[in-house]
């Protein structure tokens, strides 16, 4: 791979070892493939949820209370109680009370939209620091990374900024898919597009399949799912990650980013 690899106004980040988080659980996608609304990951939600009460952040969707409606049926076998951080009259408070936190997926630009405009990043951000489980799918998956440049999503609103929260030091793509040889699409692949970001940026970038999930405990990761990972790394050759891979050592990536994760202190 060839291309600029650094700038002079890149910053080392602060890395995911001075955080005190304990739990992290990040979905490719909420519906897998012939399974119903988060069915294939119920198990590792039980596993991430250390309580009954859930506060679901829905603003990458244009319909939250739909939204939430879904999932709250989704978790009801579990026995967790859903509550729509948009039900709240103030959501930022509701985000630094919340017990556990899930964002769902949607558009990754309306939900860091709407996040800023109720001055709620920074909450979110310290929240999940100071030891709230914090579970994303997609979109969510994408905020808890030091950028949301890997997503997708269309720009159909324009956010002040494209800083995540930087929960990981690492970047993830939802809903990964593989070139495919026998297309006869002429635009770039999603291959190609990954290529292109580590043209301006050193930090690895975790391709998600879909029914794939990243589980954060302490500083532990382990990769899960039925399809596997691709990892990709600047100047180095594409990895084939097995589920089940524990990859621990990416949670000390130095990434440079020109922008500093929300959330942090400067």
């Amino acid at each position: 791979m060839t291309g600029p690899h650094s700038s002079a106004h890149e910053r080392v980040r602060p890395d995911a070892s001075d955080q005190t988080m304990t739990e992290l659980l990040l979905l490719s996608n909420s519906t897998a493939p012939g399974k119903r609304f988060l069915e294939h990951a119920l198990d590792e939600i039980r596993e991430a949820l250390s309580s009954c009460r859930l506060l679901f952040i829905g603003f990458a969707s244009s319909d939250p209370d739909a939204y939430t409606e879904v999932m709250r049926q989704a978790l009801a076998v579990l026995e967790v109680e859903v509550l729509g951080a948009h039900e709240s009259a103030d959501p930022r408070r509701a985000i630094q009370e919340a017990e556990a936190i899930f964002v769902g997926g949607g558009n990754a630009f309306r939900l860091l939209r709407a996040l800023d405009r109720l001055d709620a990043l920074g909450a979110l951000g310290s929240t999940v620091r100071a030891g709230t489980p914090y579970l994303g799918a997609s979109a969510g998956a994408n905020l808890a990374c030091p950028t949301i440049r890997t997503t997708n999503d269309m720009p159909i609103v324009e956010p002040p900024t494209l800083c995540g929260l930087g929960l990981v030091p690492f970047q993830i793509n939802p809903h990964y898919l593989d070139p495919d040889p026998g297309s006869t699409h002429q635009g770039e692949t999603r291959t190609r597009r990954i290529e292109e970001f580590l043209e301006e940026n050193d930090v690895p970038v975790l391709g998600m399949r879909e029914g794939s999930w990243l589980h954060v405990s302490g500083r532990r990761i382990v990769l899960g799912g039925e399809n596997g990972w691709r990892l990709f790394r600047c100047r180095e050759e594409h990895l084939e990650v097995p589920s089940g891979t524990h990859l621990s050592w990416l949670l000390q990536w130095p990434a440079r980013f020109d922008v500093t994760p929300v959330g942090h202190d400067q």
